[in-house]
């Protein structure tokens, strides 16, 4: 087992030259049981593919600059927010791999703010959403907007992700995708800002962990999906037994399951995280062009502090994102087809059963503080199915809504809500 310091293989410490092939030399070479360092320094890099039963260590003082020009990420087939494409690869990917440790306190930084300009401008007004939007291709932009990942995991196993840094990332921060027996244990993921801008996505996995982390991003912090429409529904590759403990979220729209349910999720464990200042604190979105299921659900000890919307469950979500509303053309290209292409009928309403929720606190730290306890929309036609709360106590300015619901149960829930729920506050952007 030898260490592969990537300066032998001419990398560039101070970001001036892009040290791409330098770095991927380093990876290419390592056999099984070698570890490949990054050192302290500032390395601007394109796509790096990592290979099985080798690490990465980032040292202290270590950062992967993530380049600004598209070129410099090679093209390649992966899942984006559900649909299966062409995208340009992250910063880091682990494809095909088995047993593989990237670790170290150092940083893998995606420059993001060019991607973020790209999709919506420096207004968050402009850019390629207000071209398609005007256009009503509002849900096509965000598969078009091609923007890199900071690392992706695909159909890969035993991979151990420790205690290094992910921030600005152009899209995604850290995907799971088609994978197996992954731990993510004391990782900070910090966006300043950005659409899309997720910390963890865990998509059609089984057998993750994801402890101890710290997150701040402008998307949903954690969030677990099993792709989207008709495709990924005939493929039933199901998120299952996942847990998710011992978290700090900050900025950011809390843990989220969906929206992308097609192949179902299942066996969740969300337990003794903390939430300060997010969004939302445990949330469910789905469409009703979906199908798939999410159920078995538990959810315990969560501490929230000026959280907006600590529960928020919408079964309708984001009308003008989820359906594709102009009828299909001969010369669309195939991933706007996939997404045209969703789960009709009533096997599009996702089947949302068996969801415990115990032993939650909510407060808020002043009076300012918009909050809303409850915010359920579940669909009238399949209601969300054995829905229980029970030991919570939620201070907030609005009780909110529950609507869609087949046996709700509530014991020893105290709320404390002085205001009347307005309908203009039934709006939640991410």
């Amino acid at each position: 087992m030898s260490e592969l310091n990537i300066l032998t293989f001419g990398a560039d410490p101070t970001a001036a030259t892009l040290s791409t092939s330098a770095l991927q030399q380093a990876i290419d070479r390592a056999v099984p049981g070698d570890t490949v360092v990054v050192p302290a320094g500032c390395f601007l890099t394109g796509s790096l593919f990592l290979k099985s039963d080798m690490t990465l260590w980032l040292a202290a003082g270590a950062v992967l600059l993530g380049s600004q020009r598209l070129v410099d990420y090679q093209e390649i087939q992966t899942r984006v927010a559900g649909i299966d494409m062409k995208w340009p690869a992250g910063i880091i990917n682990i494809n095909n791999c088995r047993r593989v440790k990237i670790a170290g306190p150092g940083v893998i930084d995606g420059q993001g703010e060019c991607w973020w300009q790209r999709f919506w401008g420096e207004d968050e007004q402009g850019g390629m959403l207000a071209d398609y939007s005007e256009r009503n291709l509002r849900w096509a932009v965000d598969y078009d907007c091609r923007r890199p990942r900071n690392l992706v995991v695909y159909q890969s196993e035993e991979i151990a992700l420790h205690d290094f840094v992910s921030r600005e990332s152009g899209f995604w921060n850290i995907h799971l995708c088609y994978s197996r027996e992954v731990l993510l244990a004391d990782i900070e993921v910090n966006n300043s800002g950005g659409p899309s801008t997720d910390g963890i996505d865990i998509d059609s996995c089984e057998q993750v962990t994801v402890e101890r982390c710290t997150l701040s991003c402008n998307d949903d912090s954690i969030c677990v999906k099993s792709g989207r429409g008709l495709a990924a529904c005939q493929q039933s590759k199901t998120s299952r037994d996942i847990v998710i403990r011992h978290c700090e979220l900050r900025k950011g729209s809390g843990i989220t399951l969906g929206s992308e349910t097609s192949g179902g999720i299942e066996r969740v464990l969300i337990e003794h995280n903390r939430f300060i200042g997010t969004g939302a604190g445990f949330r469910i979105k789905s469409a009703r062009n979906r199908g798939g299921w999410i159920k078995e659900i538990t959810v315990r000890h969560l501490t929230m502090t000026d959280v907006r919307f600590p529960f928020l469950l919408q079964l309708n979500w984001f009308p003008q994102y989820s359906y594709a509303t102009q009828n299909e053309q001969a010369d669309w290209p195939a991933h706007w087809q996939a997404i045209r292409q969703g789960v009709e009928g009533e096997a599009g309403l996702t089947q949302v059963s068996d969801i415990s929720v115990a032993q939650v606190t909510a407060t808020l730290t002043t009076d300012e503080i918009f909050s809303r306890a409850f915010f359920i929309e579940g669909c009238e036609e399949r209601p969300i199915k054995n829905l229980i709360f029970s030991d919570i106590g939620i201070q907030a300015k609005e009780f909110g809504k529950i609507a869609g619901v087949d046996n709700l149960q509530l014991s020893n829930v105290s709320v404390s809500a002085p205001a009347v729920t307005r309908t203009e506050n039934d709006v939640y952007e991410r």
